[in-house]
């Protein structure tokens, strides 16, 4: 005989629709033939929110759903278990990057998203409305941390930074999360031992604490073994030519050449460094040949993670390489004055986060690991 409350009980239950928020209490039973081996025999429903039907989005993802429409839907989307792993990963790395920073005695920092100049020159800018000033979102904190390494010595900044670019591609965004790291009384080769320290804790803390989601994710991260193997611009131009490829010292390498390059040396990470001078900001320490740089990029089989360089202390050589590069140097003179009170060697690096995300959940499109992603089509949700 069925109970009044367990006949309420089961029209409630006929009534729900998917996705609405309800609080269960009951007893509950092992069963193997449940999904997660227990069952719960209710006694309370509580309905907090009922779903209106049908979803714009199936949330089991048994109906795939094209690009635009997942991010139309972004909150039903994120529902899905294969992006609530993506994003506990994520969190996890972030997590690890703070740690393995602080015990390497590092400070966490935050400069101005606000600016008055470009950080690298270019027209790559969102203006901004500033008391009837000229301002700008920040493309990066770069300036503002060269300069907190002169007062703290080791500082770093998780942030948001922005750059208007006219890139569409799956790797570029309008407004991205950027790792920075400044470091005085180093070069390069310094901050590069920092940065595989920090990328190899990442992926170590996700392999441990985020297991089961690789799993869902059907995924493996690379091992990051250190030292990462260290190859130089020149090196890599060579190797391409010997190829087949036809790269020209000076040329940037593309997708397609870091792909072919990864293959030919047998690395999934690792770093090029000494990079063209012509190619890098004013602010990176050109090598004694005049023709390179003391810089590097930390690619991920074809895509760039991270970049860094030793940066320029002494403010006369700044200022010529900002006059090199067509820039004014009236425009940098909250930074350019206190290279007068001794500002000493440093050297730092840049790396998105969604990129490195790519590499530990093995997504394609920095969209995926980034909850509401901005670029030239999106502004909403």
């Amino acid at each position: 005989m069925i109970s009044k409350e367990q006949k309420e009980l089961g029209e409630l239950f006929y009534n729900l629709t998917q996705e609405s928020t309800i609080s269960v209490v009951g007893v509950v039973k092992a069963d193997a033939r449940a999904p997660g081996g227990f069952e719960i025999v209710p006694s309370e429903v509580v309905v907090h929110s009922l779903a209106k039907a049908p979803l714009p989005l199936d949330v089991s993802g048994k109906v795939s759903a094209d690009f635009d429409t997942r991010f139309r839907e972004r909150i039903l989307d994120l529902r899905r278990e294969e992006n609530r792993a993506i994003f506990k990963i994520v969190s996890v790395a972030l997590r690890a990057i703070r740690e393995e920073l602080y015990e390497m005695g590092f400070i966490e920092v935050f400069t101005p998203k606000i600016v008055a100049a470009a950080t690298e020159g270019g027209a790559a800018l969102f203006p901004v409305a500033y008391f009837g000033r000229e301002a700008y979102l920040a493309q990066s904190p770069q300036l503002y941390k060269e300069l907190l390494a002169g007062a703290f010595e080791r500082v770093f900044e998780i942030a948001p930074a922005w750059r208007a670019e006219e890139s569409d591609t799956p790797y570029h965004l309008s407004e991205f999360i950027s790792v920075d790291v400044e470091m005085a009384f180093t070069g390069y080769e310094g901050v590069m031992n920092v940065l595989e320290r920090v990328v190899k804790r990442a992926v170590k803390d996700v392999k441990e604490v985020a297991s089961k989601e690789l799993r869902v994710l059907n995924y493996e991260p690379p091992e990051v073994r250190i030292p990462v193997r260290r190859i130089t611009y020149a090196e890599a131009v060579r190797t391409l030519n010997e190829s087949g490829e036809k790269v020209e010292l000076g040329d940037d390498l593309s997708t397609p050449h870091l792909r072919k390059l990864s293959e030919l040396i047998g690395e999934e990470v690792y770093f090029i460094v000494d990079w063209p001078d012509k190619a890098r900001p004013f602010y990176t320490m050109p090598k004694d040949d005049g023709l390179f740089s003391e810089s590097f990029d930390f690619v991920w089989k074809n895509l760039e993670i991270a970049s860094g360089s030793t940066r320029v202390h002494k403010k006369d050589l700044l200022i010529k390489r900002l006059i090199e590069r067509g820039l004014n140097p009236d425009n940098f003179s909250f930074f350019l004055k206190w290279f007068d009170y001794g500002m000493p060697p440093h050297a730092g690096w840049g790396m998105g986060l969604a990129r490195l995300g790519l590499m530990l959940t093995g997504s394609k499109n920095v969209r995926e690991v980034t909850a509401f992603p901005r670029d030239k089509k999106r502004l909403l949700p």
